[in-house]
């Protein structure tokens, strides 16, 4: 194996792993559709992700992400009101999808704090390749003011989400610098859960 295999983090694919630091940018779609999501172009604005919200797909907290040819890699959806009420977090969980569209597994797992209980009031994320610990990446910073970052567990920072200042007037347009290695389909996975629990573009 070599040191540039050593860089990548694969969590949904091999494939979204760039071993240079990727910029993409996130454009919310049209407001005549409610709830439907955001697309993500590169530097060249040609679509690397698209997303469907709630308004799309007709379920609450369920959202699908979807490759530059439309096809699905991940269902995400938050477990029932029902559990929760006795939890102390919210917890959302995003699946890989099989060739024919069906859930097949889990990739990862959001921890939202549900509860003043909670032992943090970070948002946290665990993998399925969790080992020995509870979480793997956390959310530092406020994602509604587009100044937060996704940081492993030794405080690396894996992805910046951020606004350029020729654009502060729209909240509809930022970016997201995603560090070489790094799985850029989990990382708009984790923007995707942000968007929805902040009530943004993927929300009903």
């Amino acid at each position: 194996m070599g040191a540039q295999d050593n860089m990548i983090m694969p969590i949904i694919s091999k494939m979204y792993c760039s071993s240079s630091q990727t910029v993409l940018v996130i454009r919310r779609r049209p407001h005549v559709i409610n709830g439907g999501g955001f697309v993500v172009t590169d530097c060249s604005q040609k679509v690397s992700f698209k997303v469907d919200g709630c308004g799309i797909l007709g379920k609450k907290d369920e959202m699908i992400l979807r490759d530059s040819d439309g096809d699905a890699l991940l269902l995400i959806r938050r477990k029932g009101a029902m559990v929760e009420a006795l939890s102390i977090y919210r917890k959302w969980k995003g699946y890989s999808l099989d060739y024919e569209g069906s859930q097949d597994q889990m990739v990862f797992c959001l921890k939202q704090p549900n509860s003043c209980l909670a032992t943090t009031q970070a948002i946290r994320i665990s993998t399925k390749a969790t080992k020995n610990k509870d979480w793997d990446f956390e959310i530092k910073g406020y994602f509604p003011d587009k100044d937060c970052s996704i940081v492993d567990s030794k405080g690396n920072t894996m992805a910046q989400i951020g606004v350029k200042k020729e654009l502060m007037a729209s909240k509809d347009l930022y970016h997201v610098v995603v560090t070489p290695g790094m799985d850029q389909a989990f990382i708009i996975g984790v923007i995707t859960i942000l968007d929805y629990i902040y009530g943004e573009s993927t929300r009903c």
